[in-house]
């Protein structure tokens, strides 16, 4: 079966925002628990939700917090935080060859989705100038994060196919996680081993458009 479907993560993929993120809950847990937050930890936080992401992060540093209400408002104050650090994004932040691997998919008439984690993820892609390029955006909202597959299932269900006809990418293993357990075809980018991915490239500028082309024709294939 043809893929018909390819769905992009942001963060890793189309471009670099891990700094961002992680000096936001850097400055966030400075200012309440006085606290210099372990760069180590960053690696645990990477494709998951907001909220899951601060428990991690509080887990791993000690910290028990019992209200919910409290957690909610801490990450939404990471939130202001991080947009704040975001603003000054442009097309100049584009990780190089999204734009090529964009163009050569709307060439073949293949919808592009963007499934990301982030609840941020169409203010960047606004900020990027790739907002008019994707055809749909996942809001992950009411959805269960990654390693769970309901990103990935969101956007295969708003084309109406089967999961053989879609193939994910994703710089961080609860992602790549998360398009295996959706029955997708996984591209693995970035310096993570990602040993579950169909393929694994270092970035996409330096992907195999012929090999691509195969793949999109007949990804199951042996």
């Amino acid at each position: 079966m043809r893929i018909a479907l390819v769905i992009f993560d942001m963060d890793g993929v189309i471009t670099e925002t891990t700094h961002e993120h992680y000096q936001a809950w850097t400055l966030l847990f400075k200012k309440h628990f006085n606290i210099n937050l372990n760069p180590d930890f960053e690696t645990y936080t990477r494709g998951v939700s907001r909220l899951e992401s601060l428990e991690i992060l509080l887990s791993k540093s000690g910290i028990h917090i019992a209200s919910l209400d409290v957690k909610k408002a801490l990450a939404n104050e990471k939130n202001l935080m991080y947009q704040q650090l975001i603003q000054a994004f442009d097309s100049s932040k584009v990780l190089p060859g999204v734009k090529d691997l964009i163009h050569y998919l709307k060439e073949r008439n293949i919808k592009i989705a963007l499934g990301s984690a982030s609840k941020n993820g169409s203010f960047l892609l606004e900020r990027l100038g790739l907002k008019d390029a994707f055809d749909y955006h996942v809001d992950p909202s009411h959805l269960r994060s990654k390693p769970k597959p309901d990103i990935f299932l969101d956007a295969m269900h708003h084309f109406r196919l089967s999961p053989k006809a879609c193939l994910g990418i994703e710089d961080a293993e609860a992602g790549i996680q998360a398009i295996k357990a959706a029955g997708m075809y996984a591209i693995g980018v970035g310096k993570e081993p990602l040993i579950q991915a169909d393929w694994k490239l270092n970035d996409l500028a330096s992907l195999d458009y012929q090999k691509l082309e195969e793949i999109l024709m007949n990804p199951y294939e042996k």
